[in-house]
């Protein structure tokens, strides 16, 4: 049995109001990810950890997502970025916190994992890090896109609060807060699983500001039964330790659908509206949301699913 669950972000709120112009795109991206990796998986060349790494990867080179090139920019108008990493059958766990020299921040976060100590590094010893060992550098200019670009002069033009344009497709061609960051959980056919999540943050973000992404507990999570990857307000799932308790709840007893309640129930009084996903080491999978809409897409045994509002894409119509 083998599992890919991914996500792409997750805000807005009322009602859906169906695609955007840029969402075929990202529609795009997500089945190549999951028909990749999840058939690596499949054959098994690839294990969990690094099926999270590869998936996260190639959401990282797609524009947009905010997550390495196309990340959202902060309130001085450069990219910072955040990822973090953590297999579930030993534990292991990578963070890097504040990067903008890289393209590919999971996989610095992979390589401070797999050297074993610290378990994060921050801002230019992360990159330099990063660098040397094999992780490939840019400029930050590379990083940012025209979409980024004119979010932020949007959010400059408002002096809106951080993450009011993260998604606003429409300065190119749903106005949605603190959306975007990417995120993979994998369970390979040895049973073992990993997840691993990325973002540029929020637009407009205070320099230094750090949210769950890069916080082993609060928004990335693995151990012998479950993997989770979280996405939203990052501050209130900090404050909820939101990835592990959603952990600690399933070892509970209790459901994979109820305790991903529980975890979103305990994040939204504190504004965290957002969503997780989740696999278990016996074959369970859940993407909930409480916001209006989350890019998310499973794998589940050669099944593949993409969703962005309520209900699932209909590929063979997007393919057409």
């Amino acid at each position: 049995m083998t599992i890919l669950a991914i996500h792409g972000g997750a805000g807005g709120d009322g009602e859906w109001r169906g695609l955007t112009a840029l969402d075929p795109e990202r529609v795009q991206c997500m089945k190549r990810v999951l028909e990749s990796i999840g058939s690596s998986l499949e054959s098994g060349t690839l294990s969990a950890l690094e099926a999270v790494t590869q998936a996260v990867e190639l959401m990282e080179d797609e524009p947009l997502f905010n997550a390495g090139i196309g990340s959202v920019l902060d309130e001085d108008g450069t990219v910072t970025m955040d990822a973090s990493i953590m297999n579930g059958k030993d534990g292991a766990a990578g963070s890097v916190v504040n990067v903008r020299r890289i393209r590919h921040p999971i996989r610095a976060a992979n390589a401070i994992l797999k050297q074993g100590w610290p378990v994060m590094l921050n801002s230019e010893a992360a990159d330099n890090f990063a660098i040397q060992n094999g992780v490939e550098a840019v400029e930050p200019s590379w990083l940012i896109t025209e979409l980024r670009q004119k979010q932020w002069n949007l959010w400059k033009e408002k002096s809106a609060r951080p993450g009011a344009t993260d998604e606003d497709d429409s300065v190119l061609d749903h106005d949605l807060e603190g959306m975007g960051t990417v995120g993979a959980v994998a369970l390979d056919r040895n049973g073992n699983v990993a997840a691993a999540t990325s973002t540029g943050g929020m637009t407009g973000k205070p320099k230094g500001r750090i949210g769950d992404t890069p916080i082993i507990g609060a928004g990335t999570w693995a151990d012998s039964n479950i993997a989770v990857s979280c996405t939203g307000v990052g501050e209130a799932f900090i404050r909820t330790c939101a990835a592990h308790r959603l952990a600690m709840r399933y070892d509970t007893g209790i459901s994979l659908h109820d305790a991903c309640q529980d975890v979103l129930n305990a994040v939204e009084p504190i504004g965290g509206r957002g969503g997780v996903i989740a696999v278990t080491a016996d074959g369970n999978v859940a993407t909930p949301f409480q916001t209006m809409l989350m890019y998310r897409g499973v794998w589940n045994n050669g099944d593949l699913s993409i969703g962005i509002g309520p209900n699932d894409v209909d590929l063979d119509s997007m393919d057409s």
